[in-house]
């Protein structure tokens, strides 16, 4: 086993073990990838501010996201299809967020069910909604996230119509894969992969089938699907679902100001400041660029968390330092469970939490808490 030192070491050895259609599904944006790539480009212009001869003794980066005490201010983001990039990746990703204190967040579009992760795990998770054009559905859906006892509900708004994503239309992107010879030929190269597919029955949308009046297997659950996403989607949605939930609402997908005080207008308890990665709006600022706007917007009349590009715990410094409240891993994550399962999940986790506190110590930050814009030199940020 390679020594692991970064978030790109684990990136390296997913794509090693992941097959090429699933590992492309994480690694790859919209169109050009302008801003899949600006997401992460844009950290390295923020340099931080260097400070010495301070008391460093009792550094603690505890804090709370969303009236949730965490280990840190990150969760692990609401990612489709984790558990392709490992059996029961879903299940696994939970249990090693669990075992470091930090949220994890299960997606609608997960292989995993929510039964599944309630059943495996203690530590209630997060639950992340798509609105659809069937309201039963949606109805029923959240009355399983709360039957979960999950404490927080994470609506995504920015997907009513989805991206062009050249890598997964040339790969022909499937759950289950459809078998050609060419993919054949690249799953004959990721043992490990396919006898942890073998091992399992998770292999469709576990909160979709059999749960969808029209979805009852994986042949009816594509169409299903591409008739769902509801393009209609509007704020009163987003009040119906505020009704429906009745518990801690985050919005996710924000970019602009104005939407961001809409989100503080609909009685959301946090926003996401996101892109969806960089796999819809090809040329939208990256997240780190549209942050500072965004918190300056709102204040503190809503909890400002963001996503995109995160890679380093030097990246979750300089968001907030920003004006984050919390910080979501989605690839980063991703990048480990595909390498090595749980053990590569609780690594990242490992890796961005001592990071941060190498950062916070060398700019002479003692608490999580107290990081701000002084971090940061002027001229960068």
């Amino acid at each position: 086993m390679p020594t692991i030192t970064d978030i790109e070491d684990l990136r390296l050895l997913a794509r090693q073990r992941v097959p090429r259609m699933f590992y492309d599904y994480v690694d790859s944006g919209s169109w050009s990838e302008s801003t899949y790539r600006a997401n992460s480009s844009d950290f390295a212009r923020l340099k931080f501010r260097q400070r010495v001869a301070v008391n460093l003794e009792n550094r603690t980066l505890k804090t709370t996201m969303a009236g949730q005490a965490v280990a840190m201010p990150v969760a692990l983001a609401p990612t489709g299809m984790t558990g392709m990039q490992h059996a029961d990746g879903e299940i696994l990703a939970a249990r090693a967020a669990e075992k470091f204190g930090v949220p994890f967040t299960l997606s609608t579009m997960s292989i995993c069910s929510i039964e599944d992760i309630a059943a495996h795990t203690r530590q209630p998770f997060w639950f992340q909604l798509y609105m659809m054009r069937d309201r039963d559905f949606i109805r029923r859906l959240i009355e399983r996230a709360k039957a979960a006892a999950c404490p927080a509900l994470v609506l995504t708004l920015d997907l009513q119509v989805i991206g062009q994503r050249h890598k997964d239309l040339k790969n022909g992107l499937s759950t289950p894969p459809k078998m050609t010879l060419p993919k054949i030929a690249n799953l004959m190269t990721k043992p490990r992969w396919c006898l942890g597919m073998l091992g399992t029955q998770r292999r469709g949308f576990g909160n979709l089938i059999g749960h969808a009046k029209e979805a009852t297997d994986m042949a009816s659950l594509s169409g299903w699907v591409a008739r769902q996403f509801d393009p209609t989607l509007s704020w009163d949605d987003v009040a119906w679902i505020r009704r429906q939930w009745g518990g801690k609402l985050i919005i996710k997908g924000i970019l602009d100001a104005e939407d961001a005080r809409l989100a503080v207008n609909s009685g959301a308890d946090a926003l996401i400041v996101s892109n969806h990665g960089g796999r819809q709006l090809d040329g939208a600022p990256s997240s780190i660029a549209a942050l500072p706007a965004i918190a300056e917007a709102v204040g503190d009349r809503i909890e400002v968390h963001m996503d995109g590009g995160v890679r380093s715990g030097q990246d979750v410094a300089k968001a907030l330092a920003l004006g984050a409240k919390g910080v979501y891993l989605g690839r980063a994550f991703l990048y480990g469970l595909g390498a090595m399962g749980e053990a590569g999940v609780g690594k990242c986790l490992e890796l961005i939490h001592k990071e941060l506190d190498l950062t916070l110590a060398f700019c002479g930050i003692t608490d999580v808490q107290h990081i701000d814009r002084r971090i940061l030199l002027p001229a960068s940020s």
